[in-house]
């Protein structure tokens, strides 16, 4: 008799469900259980996150996440005061670095973003006190978050709030899809399918977590 898996979901060889998107890769399903959806507060983290949702754009988040430690190394560990400063040999340097995406648009737009955070700090305090002051409220969540309802959540209100408004703000390769991409990323929402083992874990730490500014 065959199980009967809710849409979205898989088995992992533990035989725990999660959402189908890790493919049972054991690197990809380290991240999904550790990292995507937690709550994050950390400045570093938060812009080495936005920034390599900019680069995946295009490509697999397992592409990206595999070079991530190339990235890190090439980009200062991702450092806003010290990417600020990049200059035209640093281009050079990154597009010559074949454990990254040699993208030139996504290299200058990471400098540049440096910059654009450092403002940012310089107004809010912190990148997560901007960030986290768009959480959006649940009235603009689905009731239920199952493989449907995650499906047409490429891009939401919030996502595209800020997007526009970090774009007036002179940020780039930050569009509403990247945005929710990130939202999704650092914990601003959990869409961790229902079913997964990683919801529940997921609504208690959002619970307990202090919102920076509040």
């Amino acid at each position: 008799m065959t199980e009967d898996i809710p849409a979205g979901l898989i088995k992992g060889s533990d035989d725990k469900l999660r959402c189908w998107w890790h493919g049972n890769q054991d690197d990809y399903i380290i991240y999904h259980d550790t990292e995507w959806g937690w709550p994050v507060d950390d400045d570093r983290r938060l812009f080495e996150k936005i920034c390599l949702e900019g680069f995946q754009s295009g490509l697999s988040w397992l592409t990206i996440l595999r070079k991530r430690e190339n990235f890190r190394t090439a980009f200062a560990n991702f450092d806003v005061e010290k990417v600020a400063k990049f200059g035209e040999a640093d281009v050079e340097r990154l597009l010559q670095d074949a454990g990254i995406v040699r993208h030139q648009g996504k290299i200058r737009s990471t400098i540049n973003n440096a910059a654009r955070a450092l403002d940012l700090k310089r107004e809010f305090g912190t990148l997560a006190s901007y960030f986290w002051a768009f959480e959006p409220g649940p009235e603009l969540r689905p009731a239920t978050i199952d493989h449907e309802a995650v499906k047409l959540l490429g891009k939401t209100e919030t996502s595209t709030k800020i997007s526009k408004d970090l774009k007036k703000r002179g940020w780039s390769f930050v569009g509403p899809t990247t945005v929710y991409a990130f939202m999704q990323a650092m914990g601003m929402v959990n869409d961790h399918l229902e079913g997964c083992i990683c919801r529940e874990k997921i609504e208690v730490s959002r619970k307990a977590f202090k919102r920076p500014g509040q």
